[in-house]
């Protein structure tokens, strides 16, 4: 007890006696840092492109290749507010809120939170989209 109780008057004085920019202090979270993108696939499926921190804020985003017919299935954006982009083909966003909505190559489609959604690939070949997702503020 004697020997503890004297580290620890020690380790108080060093405490004192050191200079402020001696003062540990714990590691800080890495920042996003800006980056190059690839969209280049290798076939269907999905490639991620952002997956978020500490890479990003708050931002996901994934290349998304999908045959005639197929589509990604039913899903909600919980909390997140959702930016479709599509680069190639033609697209059916059907949202729970009214029907199915059409997105041709070169358009986007936002989607608010709390939206259960599906995307289906509507043309002859396959579609590609970049779909970009963050957590959306409160007001």
């Amino acid at each position: 007890m004697l020997r503890t109780r004297r580290t620890q008057l020690l380790l108080i004085g060093l405490a004192v006696i050191l200079p402020a920019s001696w003062a540990w202090c714990p590691p800080q979270a890495a920042q996003p840092q800006p980056k190059v993108i690839s969209l280049r696939s290798q076939g269907e499926g999905y490639l991620r492109l952002l997956g978020g921190p500490p890479e990003t804020s708050t931002m996901r985003s994934g290349l998304v290749t999908l045959a005639p017919g197929k589509s990604v299935g039913r899903h909600n954006t919980e909390k997140y507010e959702e930016v479709l982009i599509i680069l190639e083909g033609s697209a059916a966003v059907s949202v729970s809120a009214g029907g199915s909505i059409q997105v041709p190559e070169g358009y986007g489609f936002y989607c608010p939170p709390h939206t259960e959604h599906d995307v289906k690939n509507i043309g002859g070949g396959l579609l590609r989209y970049v779909y970009i997702v963050a957590e959306a503020k409160t007001r």
